[in-house]
């Protein structure tokens, strides 16, 4: 080993460390584990696949599976909106910079203030049922239970994941538009293509990179929505906002069923590389 490999390695070993401790570790032990018994008092039992049959057998965790996948439907929503705000602030105009923090404000906000103040507004007597009553489109005597209906209570709470992480993605999409060369867009202004016509040709296809990994990451995270649900809701109301992570956790930290909370785990994972792999394969080949 040479002088050089070998001060890379010390250089690297700190966080290859810290990464064996908190990541690498749990990752082995917690798919060890769901092939358990664990109740984190006695020591794991061998159960073999006793744990997905359990889960394919629980209509608590098909719902929440359900729940996870509609949770997609903000993956499309939240990447047009922010490909049109990024377009919107990529502009030299007076108070851009107040305008863009405005939006980002919600990102770097934590989940438990966004959760009380969401809450808040969709409580009975809140703002929003207020509004919707001041603008007479309710009943003076009725409400819209969008934390308390079955019916509507995900779609609430997916929509504070959007309000949360439109921002973030705004950024991503204007650091993409201004490395666009701005020559591109001059030749092609010059040669007679109108704005759409620029946008469609140009600037989509060179964004065509960030428009993958935005689509990725957000899929992800749509995938694994658990502070939200925990914050506001718990599950509630029957268990209608029940997500896989917040099935996996109910099951370890409120059931104190270890193995059956990893094993759903390990299910969220392979949905989670598998639509990862679908994202490369409908985006990368485009970008290539």
């Amino acid at each position: 080993m040479t002088p050089r490999t070998r001060n890379a390695w010390l250089f690297l070993s700190p966080a290859l460390l810290l990464m064996a401790v908190f990541t690498f570790w749990p990752l082995l032990f917690g798919s060890y584990i769901a092939f358990t018994r664990y109740d984190l008092i006695s020591p794991p039992q061998w159960a073999g696949l006793d744990n997905f049959r359990y889960l394919l057998d629980d209509p608590v965790f098909l719902q929440a599976l359900r729940n996870s996948l509609c949770y997609l439907l903000v993956v499309p929503v939240i990447q047009l909106s922010g490909i049109a705000l990024a377009v919107l602030v990529n502009r030299k105009l007076a108070g851009i910079k107040l305008f863009r923090a405005a939006f980002y404000l919600p990102v770097i906000t934590t989940v438990s203030v966004v959760g009380i103040m969401w809450n808040w507004m969709y409580a009975d007597y809140g703002v929003l049922n207020s509004a919707l009553r001041y603008l007479h489109l309710l009943a003076d005597n009725s409400d819209i239970g969008f934390l308390s209906d079955e019916n509507i209570a995900l779609f609430a709470v997916m929509f504070v994941t959007y309000w949360r992480g439109i921002g973030y993605y705004m950024v991503l999409y204007l650091a993409g538009l201004q490395s666009i060369p701005a020559e591109m867009q001059e030749a092609a202004a010059l040669d007679g293509a109108g704005p759409w016509q620029r946008f469609w040709r140009i600037t989509l296809p060179m964004l065509t990179p960030t428009i993958l990994f935005c689509s990725l990451i957000s899929t992800l995270d749509a995938l694994k929505a658990f502070e939200e649900v925990l914050v506001m809701t718990r599950g509630s109301p029957l268990n209608s906002t029940f997500t896989v992570l917040y099935y996996a956790f109910h099951q370890g930290f409120n059931q104190l069923d270890f193995g059956r909370g990893a094993a759903a785990g390990m299910v969220l994972t392979c949905v989670c590389l598998l639509l990862a792999w679908l994202n490369f394969r409908l985006l990368r080949a485009d970008h290539r």
